[in-house]
């Protein structure tokens, strides 16, 4: 049996404002046929299948119209699970119509927890694989919130309740397993999938990756998941990793760069083939549709780089730092002056020299696109002369105040 394992579409996404349609389009198509390609069997999606719980109608699109492709050729199963990304109740509300074409999708845990336990079969009906799809765990989902709890406290509670979580799905698994055994069908894989962050992850600036709770320390290491996983997919970083060193527990990574921070990153989706109950592993390298370049440095040094670009015919978006010590006030005048006779976009321009000089204040100069929520929040605390003894609590709360509008379900009942 061949998987293959991919996560972190974020269709819908864009990047200062430039709609990324075309990227993802192309994705699609490479996947599609890869698909076929390959002749795979099961393909996964390890979360974030949109960038936003409410996504366009051009992202839905995209989406059912890739799972009726997918459907109709040498694969037999797609498993879907929900990301921190993702509306559950928005991926849940067409399952039981995408069940028709053998597409899983598990939006959130139940209180059924055989919900989250699918057996996928072959043409003649017999097991080939038990797949733990174990959705984004919100905070609610695995921890009981009491009165007087620190930080520490609440972080015990959600590896723990990861760790049970796990553990109580994986025995499901276990129990089908030996069922299996019994009827003959020895060396039925356990494939397990998740959306969250491990310990020792690698995440790259302006990758768009939020922490999943509150205080940023319930990172979970690969002693969390039972032994008798097989293989387990994983999303949520945006960087193509092992954990742990472990073969076989991955994070496929983002199929496009999410931002300037994984300019030039090898994209990857992972295949792995079972034989038997150990996986032949492969990494298929995703072409890279739209290049983004980063330029830092002075005022030449960002010149002599464009004219480089512009002499391979690069059709790069570009983020440009200027880094140099004269102060250039129509800097991007400049910049779209030696652009003109190229394909190259602008998508932003960092000024530190102007930066500098309107630290802790939002001026003429400065833009909502160079500040985020946390941004912001920082400049009211340095604005009203917050004593710092007193700002790690506020932030804690004020962290937990955006985790929950990030979480909200917008299109539950």
């Amino acid at each position: 049996m061949k998987i293959l394992h991919t996560s972190d579409w974020h269709l819908g996404r864009s990047l200062y404002g430039r709609k990324r349609y075309d990227e993802f389009t192309a994705f699609l198509d490479w996947l599609s046929t890869r698909i076929e390609n390959e002749k795979i069997d099961a393909l996964l999606v390890a979360g974030d299948v949109f960038d936003t719980s409410t996504p366009s109608n051009r992202a839905q699109e995209l989406y059912y119209r890739f799972l009726c492709r997918v459907s109709g050729s040498t694969c037999r199963h797609i498993v879907v699970i929900s990301g921190n990304h993702d509306s559950p109740s928005f991926l849940n509300a067409p399952k039981e119509l995408l069940r028709a074409l053998n597409v899983y999708v598990v939006g959130s845990t139940t209180d059924n927890l055989k919900d989250e336990v699918i057996v996928l079969y072959d043409e003649q009906n017999e097991p080939q694989a038990i797949v733990c799809a174990v959705p984004y765990l919100r905070d609610k989902d695995i921890r009981i919130v009491e009165a007087g709890e620190t930080i520490d406290d609440k972080n015990a509670k959600l590896i723990n309740g990861l760790k049970n979580h796990y553990a109580d799905v994986c025995t499901l698994a276990e129990h089908k397993q030996v069922e299996f055994q019994k009827n003959g069908y020895s060396g039925v894989p356990i494939i397990a999938m998740g959306h969250l962050f491990t310990a020792g992850g690698k995440t790259v600036d302006g990758d768009g990756v939020r922490e999943l709770y509150v205080g940023s320390l319930a990172h979970v290491g690969k002693e969390v998941f039972s032994s008798s996983i097989d293989y387990l997919a994983l999303g949520h970083l945006h960087v193509p990793q092992r954990v742990g060193g472990a073969e076989n527990i991955r994070y496929c990574g983002s199929p496009i760069p999410m931002g300037f921070g994984e300019a030039g990153q090898i994209k990857k989706v992972i295949k792995a083939e079972f034989n038997s109950r150990m996986p032949v592993i492969q990494e298929l390298i995703v072409p890279c549709f739209q290049p983004l370049e980063k330029i830092v440095g002075s005022l030449d040094d960002i010149h002599s780089k464009i004219e480089r670009l512009k002499r391979d015919v690069s059709t790069a978006w570009l983020e440009i730092e200027y880094t140099g010590s004269d102060i250039i006030t129509n800097l991007r005048e400049i910049l779209e002056d030696a652009l003109a006779d190229s394909s190259m976009e602008i998508r932003r321009i960092k000024n530190k020299q102007i930066t500098d000089q309107v630290i802790n204040a939002i001026q003429e100069n400065e833009t909502l696109d160079d500040l985020d929520e946390n941004d912001v929040f920082d400049r009211c605390l340095e604005t009203f002369d917050v004593p710092h003894e007193d700002r790690v609590e506020l932030i804690n709360t004020y962290n937990e105040i955006i985790k929950s509008f990030h979480e909200e379900d917008t299109n539950a009942e």
